[in-house]
């Protein structure tokens, strides 16, 4: 992904300040970590039309923060906007600004260059952004979708908890498997110069998504019967992978339609209530063969139809954990 240096912006390949001389692919993480509090007092409380998301339906991290924002009927409290399909020489382009519409594109590189003009790093989304103060917030999606569990419950009444304190070490045990190898996993597949990176990644890959069969063949969801935050974070992935992953990224050592248990727990999900409307398959398979084709020549398949029945009934699940009056994060 291409990046300001001191405000200015460089046009280099994507990821391309991410890979070491040995080949592998090594996120750098995400710089802006301020925290959305219900507070009112806060630096940053929460309250209804003050937040802004910019997303691209391409992108898992991104993606994670619209699920979040649907399940927790927080559509007419964050507003969004998406990124044009495609990355061109001037990264996430948007058809608005954070005033308005703007004729040509706006480059959310500006937005950062707003926040801070000497701002240094990656542009990146999502990003969450304070009309009121002009500041962005947060662009770590873990950050901001627990926020979104939890800040702005007092404006919504949407008590629904994806991160429940009885099940907190449970949730980080397959946050801390997953994320390294499967979340950015296929990234460090897909982006690794040298064999020896691709086979070390796209074995932990499937590593990873065989165990995952394996608990899913007997549990409901990653933390047993109720739905968390766990299985949101993999959910991204995993929904991206058959159309995406598998070919562009060269994680094509099984499909998750292989996976029976897997391919029934994806189809579950996608068809929770509102969450389809989070996803566009289609822009997903053109953002990642965007990238893997020099030629951005989109490929005609897979077909992938994620609403046909599945049958993780047969397993006992209660959904998701709703917080007690009173209690706080």
């Amino acid at each position: 992904m291409a990046q300001l240096y001191d405000g200015k912006w460089l046009d280099t390949a994507p990821a391309a300040e991410e890979i070491g001389e040995d080949g592998r692919f090594r996120r750098i993480e995400s710089p802006l970590r301020e925290w959305v509090s219900p507070d009112p007092a806060a630096e940053f409380p929460a309250e209804a039309g003050r937040y802004h998301l910019w997303v691209a339906w391409v992108c898992p991290w991104a993606a994670r923060t619209l699920a979040f924002r649907m399940l927790k009927g927080l559509e007419d409290v964050i507003s969004v906007s998406y990124a044009r399909p495609g990355l061109p020489r001037e990264g996430w382009v948007f058809d608005e600004g954070p005033d308005g519409p703007v004729q040509g594109g706006y480059p959310l590189h500006r937005l950062y260059v707003d926040h801070d003009p000497h701002f240094t790093g990656k542009v990146t989304v999502p990003t969450l952004w304070d009309r009121k103060q002009r500041r962005i917030v947060n662009n770590e999606s873990s950050e901001i979708i627990r926020m979104m569990n939890s800040a702005f419950d007092g404006i919504t009444g949407n008590r629904l908890d994806f991160y429940p304190e009885p099940l907190r070490a449970e949730i980080d045990r397959w946050n801390a498997l997953i994320y390294p190898t499967l979340n950015n996993g296929v990234y460090r597949a897909g982006f690794a110069s040298t064999q020896g990176a691709y086979d070390e990644a796209v074995q932990e890959v499937f590593a990873t998504l065989d165990a995952m069969e394996a608990h899913l063949s007997h549990n409901r969801y990653l933390a047993g019967e109720w739905l968390t935050e766990a299985d949101w974070r993999a959910f991204t992935t995993l929904v991206r992978f058959d159309v995406g992953y598998h070919y562009a990224f060269k994680c094509n050592v099984r499909k998750i339609d292989d996976y029976p248990a897997l391919r029934g727990y994806l189809r579950e999900l996608y068809q929770w209530p509102g969450i389809a409307s989070t996803v566009r398959l289609d822009l997903i398979k053109h953002g990642y063969w965007f990238l893997a084709d020099r030629n951005h020549v989109i490929a005609a398949g897979p077909e992938l139809d994620l609403s046909t029945p599945h049958d993780r009934d047969r397993l006992p699940g209660r959904g998701a954990m709703a917080r007690a009056e009173g209690v706080g994060a």
